[in-house]
């Protein structure tokens, strides 16, 4: 059973992994056998992101990158495909950011910021990469990273929980699509886990006080979220395609 989660000698890309959950999926793809490209656009932190996987004795690719921009997102596709000789077939779409501010005062500015990165970002990446997939007749899987804002609603969040909900209805209409060229498209949808992001609101009273509706009263760990990672990414999941998978202690079943 446990090879069915296995990996080994897949390509695999994460975006967004110069830091958080993307620098953790990296290393948890890495450790179960996958050829990783990870891109960002700090390409320090990626260099050094490849370093510790390469010290573990996985084999990893830093890919400067901006998901906002078609041209850069084709750039780096094209770079990955010719280092590894091979199309990724794992694709983890978890670019992200989130600029808090009530609805009636948030900034244009930021909120064009926030929807071209986490939605607009997501289909250039997947449009991309899957294209290149679907061409060369292998199956593969996209796992996009949605978020538990997507299905309830949170205060001063709204381009935020917006893009996360349109990333989540996106990763199904992707999966009607692609299953036709055997590329499963599902999604992971995490409660709060500290982030760059979120670290400073979490640590605070405000943090202490969503503790209490959390029914296993307490924020994530990444590792809780390396095996739905895994099922995803593996033939453990071949049978799963328009999947939203929510891992939050029961953080959805209260009002957020």
């Amino acid at each position: 059973m446990t090879d069915r989660f296995d990996v080994s000698g897949k390509i695999a890309l994460v975006t967004g992994a110069s830091s958080g959950l993307g620098r953790h999926f990296a290393t948890v793809l890495a450790a179960g056998g996958a050829k990783v490209a990870v891109a960002a656009r700090r390409m320090e932190r990626l260099e050094d992101l490849v370093a510790q996987i390469k010290a573990a004795g996985g084999e990893a690719l830093a890919v400067q990158m901006d998901v906002t921009k078609a041209a850069s997102v084709e750039a780096g596709r094209a770079a990955i495909q010719a280092h590894f000789a091979s199309p990724v077939e794992i694709i983890v779409n978890n670019s992200g950011l989130s600029r808090e501010a009530y609805f009636m005062s948030m900034t244009e500015e930021d909120f064009d910021t926030v929807i071209e990165t986490n939605l607009k970002g997501v289909w250039l990446v997947a449009k991309a990469f899957a294209g290149a997939l679907a061409a060369s007749g292998k199956p593969g899987s996209i796992i996009n990273t949605a978020s538990i804002t997507a299905l309830r609603v949170a205060k001063t969040l709204l381009a935020y929980s917006a893009s996360k909900a349109a990333v989540d209805h996106m990763t199904r209409t992707m999966a009607l699509e692609m299953a036709r060229y055997g590329v499963r498209v599902n999604a992971l949808a995490p409660g709060y886990f500290h982030t760059e992001i979120n670290a400073e609101a979490l640590e605070g009273p405000g943090g202490a006080a969503m503790l209490k509706h959390i029914p296993m009263r307490r924020f994530g760990e990444y590792e809780e979220l390396s095996g739905p990672l895994l099922l995803l990414a593996s033939d453990a999941g071949s049978f799963m395609t328009g999947s939203t998978i929510v891992v939050d202690g029961g953080h959805i079943l209260t009002p957020l």
